[in-house]
């Protein structure tokens, strides 16, 4: 582990309950390969140790984790430094299946952004505690890349067409939605959410969802607007090709199609034949499977035009606009 990563990566062990405190805050706590060691180093160390919980949490107010440090990724495929990539990805997914088969609950505390790479440490754990300043994505398709981190598992398992839906379309979730659509366990306000490893801590005892249900108190949470959508979701990301998708988002003719339908035309036609074949299979595969081929599809991914200028615009330059190699999808299905 490097001095950085030390600092980056915050983890000991308060009477049986692990903690890991993300602390790179001016990057809304991106991930570098170095953290992802950290992480999966404290880990490793603790699987024989006995733990009753392990938590993941953030030193910011804004983030929990905006995703993986794409921008350096970028820098490495300018290089022609495909190693250093690989290395990223190959050691970020088997943080991922670590997370999924820990002995212990891992419980995520979420809030603030949670994107890409901070939904892999996140939703493979046992609990995730969303406060009401959260907000998931995989915004991916919108730069060029496509739903990975094990987003080919946990996508196509949630209710209906969501998970297309979230996958092609980088949607956004509150508090609200992500408890509905079930990427989060547990609803606590962010004025408690610092207390909830000391309620676990403190009750060595109890379960972990016991624990959970008594820090979320009375706070109420909104309703969720994507359950007040979900017939229109499921009629059309339920459709079995992007082209179809896309009449059907026509043919709705509503503010929320409109919405979804402007989603896809701004993100890379690539990412989207990518993505869409890629959680199509997803259902039927493990999430071992997922990992490696989401593995094998970041090899030639981050190569391509698209990549390049998708993260140029969204995370480089910062103006918004990128151009796609193509303009629109060709209706293609790629080997996923």
């Amino acid at each position: 582990m490097t001095d950085t990563a030390a600092d980056e990566v915050l983890a000991h062990v308060d009477r049986g309950v692990g903690r890991i405190l993300l602390n790179r805050p001016k990057a809304l706590n991106a991930l570098t390969t170095g953290m992802v060691a950290a992480i999966d180093s404290a880990l490793a160390a603790w699987e024989h140790t006995p733990l009753s919980a392990v938590v993941l949490a953030s030193t910011s107010p804004k983030a929990f984790c905006a995703g993986g440090d794409i921008r350096t990724i970028r820098e490495h495929s300018l290089a022609g430094d495909a190693e250093a990539s690989e290395r990223f990805f190959a050691s970020e997914y088997r943080l991922n299946a670590r997370i999924a088969e820990y002995p212990v609950p891992v419980v995520s505390l979420i809030d603030g952004v949670c994107m890409g790479g901070g939904l892999g440490l996140s939703v493979h754990g046992s609990f995730r505690v969303v406060t009401e300043r959260a907000m998931l994505a995989m915004p991916e398709t919108g730069i060029g890349f496509f739903p990975d981190i094990g987003a080919s598992h946990f996508l196509p398992r949630l209710p209906g067409a969501i998970g297309m839906y979230l996958g092609l379309t980088g949607h956004r979730l509150d508090a609200a939605d992500a408890l509905y659509t079930g990427l989060a366990t547990h609803f606590v306000p962010s004025d408690g959410i610092d207390a909830v490893t000391d309620a676990l801590v403190g009750s060595p005892g109890d379960p972990v969802d016991v624990v959970l249900n008594r820090m979320a108190g009375r706070s109420p949470v909104a309703e969720s607007g994507l359950a007040e959508v979900r017939g229109e979701v499921d009629r059309a990301f339920g459709a079995p090709t992007l082209g179809e998708i896309e009449k059907r988002l026509h043919h709705l003719d509503t503010p929320w199609a409109a919405a979804a339908l402007a989603a896809l035309e701004s993100a890379s036609p690539q990412s989207l034949e990518i993505a869409h074949a890629l959680l199509a299979r997803g259902r039927q595969r493990t999430l071992r499977e997922c990992l490696d081929a989401e593995l094998a599809l970041t090899r030639t991914t981050i190569r391509t035009p698209d990549f390049l200028e998708g993260v140029r615009a969204a995370l480089v330059d910062k103006d918004r606009s990128p151009t796609w190699a193509r303009a629109s999808h060709g209706g293609r299905t790629p080997s996923a």
